[in-house]
């Protein structure tokens, strides 16, 4: 088993800068690939960044050169900094962890990011 606590979730004006912080703990060892996804109100959710074990990252579009995704392995922790803060994403940021084998999902209880002036 895995588990997944986020932090930095807040409010915060339109070209504002905020960092999540996602850690993990229990059966780490397993975990190839970390990553963040987001979930606005009445919409579904959406991938936002990943990161797999030796590095290679994967972003939205939509985020893409505003977010950067990053990984500690000694702490077994995933970030995400994210600048140029829209409105648009404004949304439940969840963090997720994929095991190799087995071949699990896992995801955290979720932080609030509220983009507004």
């Amino acid at each position: 088993q895995v588990q997944l606590v986020e932090s930095g979730g807040g409010l915060v004006q339109p070209g504002g800068s905020l960092r999540l912080s996602c850690a993990a703990s229990g059966s780490t060892f397993t975990i190839y690939k970390m990553g963040w996804y987001r979930q606005a109100p009445g919409k579904q959710r959406d991938l936002v960044a990943t990161i797999t074990t030796g590095g290679p990252k994967n972003y939205a579009d939509s985020v893409k050169g505003r977010f950067t995704i990053s990984r500690d392995n000694a702490k077994n922790t995933v970030y995400l900094q994210m600048n140029g803060l829209q409105s648009e994403d404004t949304a439940v940021y969840y963090c997720n962890a994929v095991s190799a084998i087995p071949s699990r999902t896992f995801w955290g209880q979720g932080t609030q990011v509220t983009v507004s002036s």
